[in-house]
């Protein structure tokens, strides 16, 4: 099958379904990291309290529950980071042997499903996962400096450098955060990817579905009511 041939397996509305999901995990990403202040997204209203978590940091004796934080954000990295490995490299293998994919694909969509064209599908869902797993490794190694410019916070709070020092800890600690999330979309953006499988309709409805979960989670949770009530003492319904 020469390349002519391969593309026309692709109709128009893949091409737009497709677009659509790239468009939208650019998009998404751009309007989280830049909300603007009339209505911070979680990712925004997170970095304030990683710069208060620094600024208490400073006179907090002895500094164990900072330290266990970070190791806490680091080991949840790595778990993520692993699973990235493991799902790229079953990606690979289905790629080198579509007939089990095409026998589920004829399944669900009852009608025969092209090796090549799974082989496409299957790598934009890889496309998503490798960056994923490029941003956990980022971050991971982010939050490394950051505990190394933790513990270069001198333990007498009259230093004149504690509170300097405090405040580049916290713009690592935003940056690693940042990564990590970004990481984190891109596995969703993945899974709404696996919707092309079904077709190009699926992959529509699975890339506006996860578009619509993230941006109520960054943007109408419970959890982002609860954390711009600074004062704690309003119930959250």
């Amino acid at each position: 099958m020469d390349i002519l041939s391969q593309i026309m397996l692709f109709t128009p509305l893949d091409g737009a379904a497709v677009g659509l999901l790239l468009f939208l995990s650019v998009a998404i990403g751009w309007l989280i990291d830049h909300p603007g202040n009339r209505r911070p997204s979680v990712s925004v209203l997170m970095m304030q309290y990683r710069r208060e978590w620094m600024a208490e940091m400073v006179t907090r004796d002895p500094r164990i529950f900072d330290s266990g934080v970070l190791d806490g954000l680091r080991q949840g990295i790595t778990f993520y980071a692993s699973a990235c490995i493991i799902a790229i490299g079953s990606g690979l293998a289905l790629v080198g042997n579509t007939a089990p994919l095409q026998g589920l694909a004829s399944d669900l969509t009852l009608q025969a499903a092209d090796g090549f064209a799974l082989e496409v599908k299957v790598l934009l869902v890889l496309g998503f996962i490798a960056n994923a797993f490029l941003k956990f490794v980022w971050s991971h190694r982010l939050f490394g400096y950051c505990s190394i410019m933790m513990a270069a916070v001198p333990n007498d709070v009259t230093n004149p450098e504690c509170y300097p020092r405090a405040a580049q800890a916290a713009e690592i600690n935003i940056t690693a955060a940042r990564s990590y999330n970004r990481g984190l979309r891109s596995v969703y953006f993945a899974l709404g990817a696996l919707g092309w499988l079904l077709g190009p309709i699926p992959l529509l409805l699975s890339a506006v579905t996860t578009a619509a979960v993230l941006l109520r989670r960054e943007f109408a949770s419970q959890s982002r009511a609860i954390m711009l009530n600074r004062g704690g003492n309003e119930r959250v319904s």
